[in-house]
């Protein structure tokens, strides 16, 4: 059965997309069967791998019932990709039937024998899309950029992953806070980086040894429909995410020694 992961934070700008799909792609190269699965309306991650999303089968088709899980799954170089488009942001309204925090979970478990990893994009907002990724999920990544603010937003998250721990999913936890677009040369950034660390420990988790540091391939990616890796594998951020995926894989093999 897979990993579910989902990469989190309720604040725009961090890097969320950027991590789901340099992740997802670190791990196929691996030859790890991989999903990646779209829950912001922008279609950023499938933007991302190179995806039409107004010409194919997305996850507002798949929570409305007009296609199956397997029809909604497409393949953009390599990668297995539940996509979305902005027909998503009426999920608030549209899906407001008991049981709607279940719908994603109720979804995946279809495919999910099929996967060795499937890696989940959130909008930036704490909404029912990002709870269903909370109710699916085995574990969080949660990004943050060296700002004030970053990490405010991250303290705001503790409470939503407390719901849904003691109502619908008890077994979620937090992988790690992840540094993004990290800078070790300015003041701030290390500041930012200690208050990280007591933030961590309330959610009863660590920041990541691995952080990524800023380039302009990072930008640059996402407009040919690629991830950082597979657009500048010799960046600075490409290697980067290869440890953090190393990084990440040991640390679930750990705690699955420890169940």
């Amino acid at each position: 059965m897979a990993t579910i992961m989902t990469v989190t934070n309720q604040k725009g700008g961090v890097g969320k997309t950027t991590t789901a799909a340099a992740l997802l792609y670190a791990l196929y190269e691996r030859g790890q069967r991989v999903l990646g699965v779209d829950l912001d309306p922008q279609g950023s991650l499938s933007f991302s791998l190179g995806l039409d999303t107004e010409n194919c089968a997305t996850v507002y088709d798949l929570f409305k019932d007009r296609v199956t899980v397997d029809e909604a799954i497409t393949n953009s170089h390599g990668i297995d990709l539940l996509p979305a488009n902005i027909l998503l942001s009426a999920a608030e309204l549209e899906f407001n039937r008991t049981g709607r925090e279940f719908m994603l979970r109720n979804k995946l478990m279809g495919v999910a024998e099929r996967y060795d990893y499937v890696i989940i994009d959130t909008p930036p907002a704490l909404n029912v899309l990002t709870v269903n990724a909370y109710v699916a999920s085995d574990t969080l990544v949660i990004p943050m950029v060296p700002e004030i603010l970053s990490l405010l937003g991250v303290a705001q998250i503790k409470e939503t992953i407390d719901t849904v721990q003691s109502c619908y999913n008890p077994k979620l936890r937090v992988l790690g806070i992840l540094l993004n677009k990290y800078n070790a040369r300015l003041t701030l950034n290390r500041e930012v980086s200690e208050m990280a660390d007591q933030i961590a420990k309330q959610l009863k988790t660590s920041v990541f040894k691995s952080v990524i540091r800023s380039s302009i391939a990072v930008a640059e990616a996402p407009a040919h429909g690629e991830s950082v890796l597979s657009y500048a594998p010799n960046s600075k951020p490409a290697d980067d995410f290869q440890h953090l995926t190393s990084e990440i894989t040991s640390l679930l093999q750990e705690r699955q020694g420890t169940r």
